[in-house]
């Protein structure tokens, strides 16, 4: 990753705030001018499909434009694993902070936008068994296509992919697809349509790190692993040592 580690941190965090306020801005928007659930959910679920492709479409050059800890580890752990260039431990000892208080900014922020109280727990109770495994599903999904797509060779489709996926998992999944930590933790912070009560996170974030490793077995499983990087070609003059073979 070319650009320094605090300009990385930094757009970490701008983008997690932007996803967050636009999945909170959005839910709260969509329940004043909407008494209908489908409608909300709808208005919802595209508002953050447009804002999460903008945003991984304008950060992904600077930063990776993770704004999710599950795939700031997996892609720690997936260059770990086939040395391929990825984040380092000291990236991810500050992405994930980054990524936490960019979501918590991010729901404040909505909230005031709003002009709704700040920093009100939320009362959403979202622990239901049914709802832990649409989460695992989301995480396991997303995980698959952001690294399948690497690992195919087409990661320039990541931000429509990604944005694609997101706002059909909504739908799919009976949790709505969270599918990241920060953005679950920063949810807590708002008691709006968005909003998960704070005794919902950790059975969340579990049944995200479990989707996460699900879908790094998935990748293994479907796209076998990457090959190995081969040496430089030795050369000679500029021209390659097996170009041709020596003349006597």
């Amino acid at each position: 990753m070319g650009a320094p580690l605090r300009r990385r941190v930094l757009a970490e965090a701008v983008g997690t705030a932007a996803l967050v306020a636009v999945v909170v801005g959005s839910g709260i928007q969509a329940t004043e001018l909407s008494r209908d659930v489908g409608v909300q959910l709808l208005a919802n679920s595209l508002a953050t499909v447009f804002g999460l492709g903008v945003l991984i479409t304008l950060l992904g050059p600077v930063s990776g434009a993770h704004f999710n800890p599950v795939v700031t580890l997996a892609a720690w752990f997936t260059g770990r694993r086939t040395d391929d260039e990825g984040p380092s431990g000291r990236d991810v000892a500050a992405y994930v902070p980054a990524q936490i208080a960019g979501a918590i900014a991010g729901a404040a922020l909505a909230d005031a936008m709003f002009g709704k109280p700040l920093a009100r727990w939320s009362t959403h109770d979202r622990s239901a068994g049914h709802l832990l495994l649409g989460e695992t599903v989301a995480t396991a999904g997303l995980v698959l296509l952001i690294f399948g797509l690497a690992r195919a060779g087409r990661d320039r489709f990541t931000p429509v992919a990604v944005a694609s996926y997101i706002g059909a998992a909504y739908w799919f999944t009976s949790s709505t697809s969270f599918a990241n930590p920060a953005v679950t933790i920063g949810r807590t912070f708002t008691d709006t349509f968005a909003g998960i009560a704070p005794a919902s996170v950790a059975p969340f974030t579990a049944a995200q790190a479990g989707g996460a490793v699900l879908g790094l077995v998935l990748v293994a499983a479907i796209f076998g692993r990457p090959a190995p990087a081969q040496p430089d070609t030795p050369t000679v003059h500029g021209e390659s040592e097996l170009a041709a073979p020596a003349l006597p």
